[in-house]
């Protein structure tokens, strides 16, 4: 197994490894939730992945974690939704465009369905060793895309704090990188009695990052004149319940830094499930 110590920006060895299969090739004809991404999981060793997610203080990462046909799936899916992207600047901490989940449910339910895959939910749960559910559906942040787009895009060091009552899990999936973003984060930062690790890494598409929100300090490095990088979140926790006040405060903080009013606070579309 591959310790948190031996990072330090260096890309650990993978575990498992899966053949990489070229995302684009061809348009899918299977569901995006339906028996490859099944077939994926099951060929993954969930034991030594879950000693590794535990040892690096709740955060593992994966180069080829979807099959290639649902990365095309959903690298399709960016295009339906660009046009309704909300762009945000904060001076000194983020700059770049936003889709929440609202207008992906409309637009891309394939991403919808595939935040919704049971065998999806049940293999995270097993890597974090604790039930995940889902996102309420008037958390717009459930499930969203990330664009960057124009020079300077960028996120800067935080972390994915949680205002529900339990905590939030974050799967970051690679979609489009045609950049030299990277990123860059920070294991044990709050982890007693452990210096923080530093890493750094070029998630591929269909990688992935899979971590406790709360524990991973990061960021994602400025894009540069003629890039262009676009990721997709999953945001799953341990318990839905939120009080009114948290969802104000939530609420608020995705209009100004992500999705703009209207995505923000607009009802639940179409289907809405709670766990």
């Amino acid at each position: 197994m591959t310790s948190a110590a031996t990072h330090h920006g260096d890309p650990p060895p993978e575990l498992s490894p899966l053949d990489p299969t070229a995302a684009g090739s061809r348009t899918p004809e299977a569901p995006p939730a339906g028996p490859p991404l099944a077939a994926r999981l099951e060929g993954l060793n969930a034991a030594a992945l879950r000693a590794e997610f535990a040892a690096q203080g709740a955060f593992l990462r994966l180069a080829d974690f979807l099959p290639g046909d649902l990365t095309t799936t959903l690298i399709e899916a960016v295009a339906a939704t660009e046009p309704a992207m909300n762009r945000n600047y904060l001076p000194g901490h983020k700059q770049g465009g936003s889709v929440s989940r609202h207008v992906i449910d409309r637009q891309a339910p394939a991403i919808a369905e595939l935040y919704r895959s049971r065998a999806l939910i049940d293999w995270l749960s097993g890597i974090a060793g604790v039930r995940l559910h889902e996102s309420p559906p008037d958390d717009p942040h459930a499930y969203a895309l990330y664009f960057y787009t124009r020079p300077g895009d960028h996120i800067g060091w935080h972390y994915d704090t949680s205002y529900y009552a339990g905590r939030r899990y974050t799967l970051l999936i690679g979609l489009i990188d045609q950049s030299s973003c990277r990123l860059d984060y920070e294991l044990h930062t709050r982890t007693p009695g452990r210096a923080p690790v530093a890493g750094t890494w070029q998630i591929p598409p269909g990688g992935m990052v899979f971590f406790d929100g709360d524990s991973l300090r990061h960021r994602i490095s400025p894009l540069q004149a003629g890039e262009r990088r676009v990721s997709l979140t999953f945001e799953y926790v341990t318990d839905i319940r939120m009080s009114p006040w948290g969802r104000l405060i939530s609420n608020l903080k995705d209009a100004i830094a992500y999705f703009g009013f209207r995505q923000a606070f607009q009802r639940p579309w179409g289907r809405t499930r709670t766990p």
